[in-house]
């Protein structure tokens, strides 16, 4: 345990900073914890903070003594609605890196459109939990190559889930994808924890345009709704216009959004 104290000339109230673990602070007043920080490492590798703090004050020691000991580049996500926390970061040197919209997608087939949708000749879905794994693993590292060498994989929606260093198929069973005999030409994944969360859909660059994607979200969304759930949620980056433009054709509302920030 680290207990060295930060102070800064921010105020002149007593709030004082201890690094109590790795990746972990505490904002302490007269021994009450009036705040926490953490950091951790996203898969993608960038460095994530977060801090819970009762007070400007404690928000804004805890911001500059993490900032002062982590190395930059440093990335953070909020509920842009939440306005208070969005302007805590920004007094801490952070900026607006980019905007992700949070869609409610409806399940109904007559209501999304897709209840007729077929994928291209010659194509096929092979349903969650049937794909052949060695198939799978390569088509998500050609889209993942593809992805990176054009926008960079940064500007999908984060992943979260952690898995081993260059296994980026945490659970096969999860993911459905469209086929031909001898290859893949895309997936989508679906998890369900409290609701059903799409989290990736993808194509091959050379295959889209053709419906592929369509195909694979009447596919998933067809599956959820005879599974008795009304709508799923997706995250869509604002700049990415074909996504955007899949979810609204398909009825889905935006609900909310989320800011990342970067320092």
């Amino acid at each position: 345990m680290n207990t060295t104290p930060f102070t800064s000339g921010l105020s002149e109230n007593a709030v004082v900073i201890t690094r109590v673990a790795r990746g972990q602070w505490h904002a302490l007043d007269d021994d009450l914890v009036v705040g926490r920080g953490h950091a951790h490492h996203r898969p993608d590798g960038r460095l994530f903070v977060s801090i819970d703090a009762w007070h400007d004050a404690a928000f804004d020691r805890l911001a500059e003594a993490m900032s002062a000991e982590l190395p930059a580049p440093l990335y953070t996500v909020v509920d842009e609605a939440d306005t208070e926390l969005t302007d805590g970061w920004l007094r801490a040197g952070f900026t607006i890196r980019r905007r992700e919209w949070e869609y409610a997608v409806p399940t109904e087939p007559h209501v999304t459109g897709l209840d007729e949708v077929l994928p291209p000749a010659g194509v096929t879905i092979v349903p969650a939990g049937q794909a052949d794994e060695t198939l799978l693993r390569a088509v998500d590292r050609a889209v993942r190559d593809e992805v990176e060498a054009a926008v960079g994989w940064q500007s999908m929606p984060a992943e979260v889930i952690p898995f081993p260093e260059g296994d980026t198929i945490v659970d096969p069973s999860k993911y459905a994808v469209a086929a031909t005999p001898d290859r893949y030409l895309g997936l989508i994944r679906v998890v369900t924890v409290k609701r059903p969360r799409i989290g990736l859909i993808a194509v091959r660059a050379g295959e889209q345009r053709r419906g592929i994607a369509r195909a694979l979200l009447a596919h998933a969304l067809g599956t959820l709704h005879r599974s008795g759930f009304a709508s799923a949620w997706a995250e869509v980056q604002e700049s990415n216009g074909p996504a955007s433009a899949l979810f609204a054709g398909v009825g889905a509302q935006p609900v909310g959004s989320n800011l990342e920030l970067v320092r």
